[in-house]
């Protein structure tokens, strides 16, 4: 085991208490086993059917598990072991997929960075978590990720090993790792052992790390897939990116995978051009954020495409208008199910047989008998059915605390293990109606945005005196984040604070599309109010400042 090892300097990674251990197995939720036996399992039932499309490539089961074991024994001779913390940022390809299950396999633990990042959120993984290789594509939608590889390494002497997918001459090249794979044994990995990290969407500044041991995300996925009606007939387009939870593990790639289903991989999001995918795969099942939804309804009512095969749009990451809900059969010619969870664990579904009001006004209900949902006020009291109030929830696939955040654990989850999620929302027969968020977060497209972060750096800039930023409320986004700002004499502009933030490393989804410049703002009889309510009193201005220019 690596020396810097953080699993060692960090005692307390979060675990459920023994009763719910033996509860979970004696339920059967939990077993044995992990995502590497799985793949080995549905490799040799499903054989030489295709499991992955990508463009002109395809893999079939046994192909994909004879990749991942090369792979993975590539990751041993290159000197990565079993514990070791990797950071893995790839765009949408089927070389995502093979590297997701050759870790799994040896135990090497991913931190599924999203494509988007940049050196704020990457410095932040790599500081906190010692990782010791970053695997990643040369390029990524235009932006040069051999720099940002190379800033990482001068900044971390841990970060040993850089990998990655595309040109054979930079760095170590995933392909060389495939031809030099000497055999060796495979290390033992039991299903109590982290499978990888996924990402909060985080309320107070860069995303908190969230554990996902084998046990319970592959109970999440198994779940899932039951939820979803998956098997060896679906054809999933893989259209999010899947560094992501949703499109990942609910059921997701991973999901379709174990499924025997077969997996269609794109790059692009362009509503014609997944249409197209849709029609010459035959594709089932997709998944999509509402902002996106929209979009492709709104093209499916111009192009009118010929996709028979679409049974099922799934949407989440944020909720979808019920205008919008309703336009889904109709246009698209498949079937609504609504989602709603969190990477930390629960999830949501509406089932397919559920009636048409359900599935267009509703998010679903829990997916496991195990789920365990409370709707709260604000003292933790329950509330009504039908009344709005906090969700709590633990179960076999909640976790239970953020990797090394003691102070965050202790405000996020409860003494008797219940996850609070900040999300407010309305419960009525067992259904999950989302009313909106208490926490510091927006929500832009499904992207979870922390506020903090975003205001932190901001005040950083020498002509900013304060910042607080706000989610306006859109149509497509759901959210888009607007930055108030006080300035210094002399000011500054939009633009050279777009150009500020880019150059401090903050992704480029997280940066303000409108920024207002106040003389002051607002303030209570009893002086300064708290960042929550200036929030509040910030946007009910903006609204009636919109409003007014509407009459005029």
């Amino acid at each position: 085991m690596n020396s810097c090892d953080p699993l060692n300097e960090i005692s307390n990674i979060p675990y459920w208490p023994q009763e719910f251990v033996d509860r979970y197995i004696a339920d059967g939720l939990w077993t044995k086993d992990t995502f590497g036996d799985e793949l080995y399992k549905i490799s040799s039932i499903m054989g030489d059917k295709v499991a992955v499309t990508d463009n002109d490539k395809k893999l079939s089961f046994e192909a994909l598990n004879k990749s991942v074991n090369e792979l993975a024994l590539g990751f041993l001779n290159l000197g990565l072991q079993k514990k070791d913390i990797v950071i893995v940022q790839l765009p949408n390809s089927i070389e995502f997929i093979e590297i997701t299950f050759a870790l799994f396999r040896i135990g090497v633990i991913p931190i599924f960075a999203l494509p988007a990042h940049r050196e704020n959120e990457l410095n932040s993984f790599c500081s906190f978590t010692k990782a010791r290789a970053y695997i990643t594509a040369d390029m990524i939608a235009g932006y040069d990720h051999c720099i940002l590889a190379s800033s990482l390494q001068e900044k971390f002497s841990f970060l040993k090993y850089v990998i990655i997918v595309g040109k054979e001459d930079k760095e170590i090249n995933i392909n060389s790792l495939r031809n030099n794979s000497i055999s060796l044994p495979l290390p033992q990995i039991d299903a109590q052992d982290i499978a990888c990290f996924q990402l909060s969407g985080g309320t107070t500044g860069i995303p908190k790390l969230i554990v996902r041991r084998h046990q319970d995300y592959l109970y999440n996925v198994r779940a899932c897939i039951a939820a979803c009606h998956f098997n060896k007939d679906t054809t999933y387009l893989a259209v999010l990116p899947m560094g992501h939870n949703f499109p990942m593990a609910c059921p997701g790639f991973i999901g379709t995978i174990l499924a025997g289903g077969h997996v269609v991989i794109t790059r692009s999001a362009v509503a014609s051009e997944c249409f197209d995918l849709i029609e010459q795969e035959e594709v089932t099942v997709t998944a999509l954020v509402p902002p996106l939804a929209m979009v492709w309804l709104n093209a499916a009512s111009i192009f009118k495409p010929d996709i028979p095969s679409l049974q099922v749009l799934q949407v989440g990451g944020a909720r979808l208008s019920n205008e919008a809900a309703r336009q889904v059969e109709p246009t698209l010619g498949c079937k609504l199910q609504q989602v709603f969870g969190m990477a930390e664990g629960l999830i949501c579904f509406t089932d397919l047989n559920d009636s048409e009001e359900i599935v267009t006004t509703t998010q679903g209900k829990p997916m496991s008998v195990a789920d365990e949902v409370r709707v709260v006020d604000e003292l933790g009291h329950p509330v009504p059915d039908g009344e709005v109030g906090y969700i709590l929830t633990r179960g076999p696939y909640t976790i239970r605390g953020y990797f090394g955040q003691n102070e965050a654990n202790k405000t996020s989850f409860t003494e008797d293990g219940f996850y609070k999620s900040g999300d407010l929302v309305r419960k009525i027969a067992g259904y999950l109606i989302v009313e909106g968020r208490d926490k510091d977060q927006i929500i832009q497209g499904g992207e979870n945005i922390s506020i903090e972060e975003i205001e932190g750096i901001l005040i950083k800039h020498s002509a900013i005196i304060d910042a607080v930023i706000v989610g306006l409320p859109d149509e497509y986004y759901g959210e888009r984040i607007c930055a108030f700002v006080l300035c210094k004499t002399p000011p500054t502009t939009e633009n050279d604070l777009r150009l500020f933030l880019k150059n401090q490393g903050l992704a480029p989804f997280k940066i303000p599309y409108r920024f207002e410049f106040l003389d002051q703002f607002p303030t209570t009889g009893v002086g300064k109010i708290s960042k929550k309510e200036l929030r509040k009193e910030l946007l009910k201005m903006h609204l009636e400042q919109e409003k007014i220019k509407k009459v005029i």
